[in-house]
């Protein structure tokens, strides 16, 4: 049991230090000298802790206020606190659950056409977590639950890139890796939507803006100006409920400050986030071709979401904003519609629905990606809505935060077998 643990804990569920494993084994497969493993063994390490420094700043320093404004304007629905602790009372099943999911992920990419492997680290804990939770809010336990959740668990890394890759090379025009990261559900739609309505050969990424107007082709620049202007609108509505910004926000300065420094922190996030994707990329996909070549042939890994944020900047901004936007207008008229209230998914706005307008963007340019984020702000209202009726009694306020996307559509649809079979 100690060994299964160590395996879980300190291999399958630090991120940095799975990629590390498979970029020796890939680089040592591939024979390379000494000095080849060790630095590209490290620097895979490195490129992790730089896009997670990256991804911490955006979705901690910079947009906390953000959740916290609204939780204090409506918090008359909040989620109940959860009833059970799925992380501390059941790590052992989630493990479990984990290892059979990936051992299954590799043997299918190793004898059929489905050819990509899982390797988003953090993402082979959490899609478990989210499956097991459903499974014991609808009162699963022992085998039953880790069944049903190990069999969502593989489908789900083996589809959903699967799914992915050819959406991924639209975007990249290369075949080189694809996305496993809880986009698919946004992605897929927002393709396909964008497909339909819109004229890929006007591409958001072909704006010919004034010069004088130039800096905004900086995403780390739109991004900070997006959500300095999301700052400001909330401190006027903030005093026009009659509280104090600063009681509501957490500052002790002034507002200036803290506008200025969160709105920046947004830039620095993306900034270090870009750069860390880089360096993963570089070194994680050569790698990989040793354990493609040695192990599973033709094989082909399936990776965080923001690595494809660097093919379509502004696809991205554009989107975040018109999702922004979307969802919280979503959010007011379904207000008292489901059993908990939804707060701005701002995380999803940006991760999930980012990925997914960039691909909106290969599909149908400019007009694609306007319509297939407006709609995708509205269904991860819907998702998170809906999921309350199945996690309610376990990991609610971590779904209010995180979800409406593939967390929420594949946890309501194992939550709806598990009522079956239970």
């Amino acid at each position: 049991m100690a060994i299964l643990n160590f395996i879980i804990n300190e291999i399958f569920g630090q991120g940095a230090i799975f990629l590390a494993l498979v970029a020796m084994i890939g680089l040592i497969l591939q024979k390379k000298s000494a000095s080849e493993v060790v630095r590209g063994t490290i620097m895979t390490a490195i490129g992790f802790f730089v896009l997670n420094t990256g991804t911490g700043l955006i979705t901690g320093n910079s947009i906390d206020g953000i959740i916290t404004t609204f939780n204090t304007l409506m918090p008359q629905q909040a989620a109940p606190p959860a009833t059970v602790d799925i992380g501390g009372q059941y790590g052992t099943q989630i493990g479990i659950v984990m290892l059979i999911a990936f051992a299954v992920n590799l043997v299918v990419a190793r004898f059929t056409k489905w050819k990509s492997v899982f390797l988003t680290g953090h993402m082979l804990y959490w899609f478990p977590y989210v499956f097991i939770a459903a499974g014991v809010d609808a009162g699963l336990t022992g085998g039953k639950l880790i069944g049903l959740a190990a069999v969502f668990t593989a489908l789900y890394m083996i589809v959903a890139p699967n799914l992915m890759r050819p959406l991924v090379k639209e975007v990249t025009g290369k075949d080189d890796f694809t996305i496993g990261h809880p986009t698919t559900t946004l992605s897929v739609i927002g393709g396909f939507v964008a497909g339909l309505v819109g004229d890929k050969s006007k591409s958001c990424e072909d704006f010919n803006l004034p010069k004088s107007l130039g800096f905004l082709r900086e995403v780390s620049i739109t991004g900070s100006i997006t959500i300095a202007i999301v700052y400001i609108i909330l401190y006027f509505v903030i005093g026009a409920s009659g509280l104090a910004p600063a009681d509501v926000l957490g500052y002790s300065g002034s507002f200036f400050s803290y506008w200025f420094t969160h709105s920046v922190y947004f830039g620095v996030g993306v900034v270090i986030m870009l750069q860390g994707v880089r360096m993963l990329i570089a070194e994680i996909v050569p790698a990989f071709k040793g354990i493609a070549e040695k192990v599973v042939p033709g094989a082909i890994p399936a990776l965080d979401c923001p690595v494809i944020f660097g093919y379509g900047p502004n696809s991205l901004i554009i989107g975040f904003i018109v999702a922004v936007i979307t969802s919280t207008i979503t959010i007011l008229l379904t207000r008292g519609m489901f059993p908990t209230v939804v707060i701005p998914l701002i995380f999803t706005c940006f991760f999930e629905n980012g990925c997914a307008a960039i691909i909106a963007n290969a599909k149908g340019g400019v007009r694609g990606t306007i319509i297939a984020c407006a709609l995708n702000g509205v269904i991860m209202v819907l998702l998170v809505g809906f999921g309350a009726y199945f996690f309610n009694n376990t990991i609610q306020p971590w779904m209010l935060v995180y979800g409406g996307q593939d967390f929420s559509l594949f946890g309501i649809l194992e939550g709806l077998v598990a009522k079956l079979i239970r």
